[in-house]
């Protein structure tokens, strides 16, 4: 049974689990049956899409385009090292990933106006959101793109979902759901399945800013005793749904339809055998496990990779901890979180992945994207943090039909525009689509039967394909 892990932190923006139902959590919509008005079949580059969402929006000066030259309010703590690349730096602190820009598309220009804690732009394209009612998903939220690639025929599993989440929904760690990564208008069949997890940590507590204890684990599916006959199993399922629907009554009445789908899609999972085996990490040697890091991101870009060998076309990663720490909210202590946690973690399991799929024969065929909700400002703050900045960001892609040893773009001196070849949300989605075989120009209906773009005005960035 998919659940709830309830735990108190939060991200900076404090919302709880009372404020959530104050808005309403989500309700159910059937999916439409009609086809796209205006889609061209192609060929896709990309037969699977693996995309890493660090959220909290990680600091794009202190990673993939630091300015060594700039003030050391802007600048940072942190020095820079040469890449594979020539003339293109990185920051210290991620060799490996210095090392493979040789393979992969770096872009130092993302920009838009979404100023916010979930992954709506990132997975949807849409930039146009606004907290107060954009915030948690809901039915009528514009479909993440893996669901609109769904809704037109592209990655609908039949052993195995065509669409996965790790480790768990966004928004899990404080008993919310963020939006972006749904079916919204096209209706919860088009919905991700998500694994579930439980981190652990080498101390009871661990604060919000804590640099000192990374989250360990790994996503897993919902846990059986041995010997269940599939009838008890159902009436298990029945159980849990009975429980998880007492829990509060709003929840009930708004949430009750899509959490059924969604528990109906993830009973489906656990009693399909390629599905079970897929999820099984034990499968994977103790050195292969220790090469992709045995904390929670580590884990969950390994099983990545085997979900997509077992033929899963969207997998995403969702890096929110629940118990802080594991984000990229780096108001306070930036430097001290990303030297100690988050670049070892993304540094690590990352050129893993790029390197387990090129050897595997699969990089051609699979592309990995790699992005945050957000960049973080150009000035450190007396906190000895970065706050939020959206106006400027990186996303590094690898495989797939993207350039290999590409940089697209210029920031400018204090990396806080972009200076050169600007891209959007919705310019980076329409590449999306158009390398997993959409037409970016295609239109979805949304609860009304109203034709939508899935482009959201944007253009493929056609400087990056190969």
């Amino acid at each position: 049974m998919l659940r709830i892990l309830g735990h108190a932190s939060s991200a900076c923006d404090r919302l709880s689990r009372r404020e959530l139902l104050k808005v309403g959590a989500v309700a159910a919509l059937g999916g439409f049956a009609n086809a796209s008005a205006g889609a061209k079949p192609q060929a896709a580059r990309a037969k699977a899409i693996i995309l890493i969402d660090l959220f909290g929006g990680p600091s794009h000066i202190d990673t993939f385009d630091p300015k060594p030259d700039a003030p050391v309010e802007i600048r940072g703590e942190f020095g820079s090292i040469a890449s594979a690349l020539p003339g293109i730096r990185v920051t210290e602190h991620v060799p490996n990933l210095g090392k493979m820009l040789d393979r992969t598309t770096l872009i130092r220009t993302i920009t838009h106006g979404y100023n916010s804690h979930n992954p709506y732009a990132v997975m949807t394209g849409y930039a146009g959101g606004q907290d107060q009612v954009d915030y948690y998903a809901k039915p009528t939220n514009h479909p993440s793109i893996p669901s609109v690639c769904q809704y037109l025929g592209i990655g609908r599993g039949v052993d195995l979902p065509g669409y996965v989440m790790l480790p768990a929904f966004p928004g899990y760690s404080q008993g919310l759901r963020r939006a972006g990564p749904y079916g919204g208008y096209l209706g919860p069949n088009y919905d991700p399945v998500f694994s579930t997890c439980e981190p652990k940590w080498a101390k009871e507590k661990v604060e919000f800013y804590d640099h000192t204890y990374m989250p360990m684990g790994e996503p897993t599916l919902p846990k059986l005793d041995g010997g269940l006959t599939l009838d008890a199993l159902d009436r298990r399922r029945t159980l849990g749904e009975q429980l998880d629907l007492a829990a509060s009554r709003a929840e009930r009445v708004s949430a009750g339809g899509r959490m059924n789908v969604n528990r109906r899609k993830a009973f489906d999972l656990l009693t399909a055998p390629a599905a079970r085996s897929a999820f099984d990490l034990t499968r994977e040697t103790p050195a292969t496990r220790d090469r992709y890091g045995r904390d929670l991101f580590g884990q969950s870009v390994l099983l990545a990779r085997r979900l997509v060998e077992s033929g899963v076309t969207f997998v995403t990663i969702h890096t929110e901890a629940a118990q802080g720490n594991g984000h990229w909210d780096t108001h306070d202590n930036n430097f001290r979180m990303l030297k100690n946690i988050l670049l070892p973690f993304l540094d690590r399991a990352v050129p893993e992945l790029i390197r387990d799929l090129g050897d595997r024969g699969l990089l051609d065929s699979t592309l990995v994207v790699v992005n945050g909700d957000m960049g973080r400002t150009p000035r450190v703050n007396a906190r000895a943090g970065r706050d939020h900045w959206p106006q400027c960001g990186f996303a590094l892609l690898a495989g797939g039909g993207v350039k290999a040893g590409h940089v697209h773009g210029t920031s400018d001196r204090t990396a806080a525009y972009p200076k050169d070849q600007p891209v959007s949300a919705a310019d980076l989605a329409c590449t999306l689509y158009h390398l997993a075989g959409v037409d970016p120009e295609s239109t979805v209906p949304d609860q009304t039967g109203r034709p939508v773009p899935i482009s959201h005005g944007g253009q493929v960035v056609r400087g990056i394909l190969m």
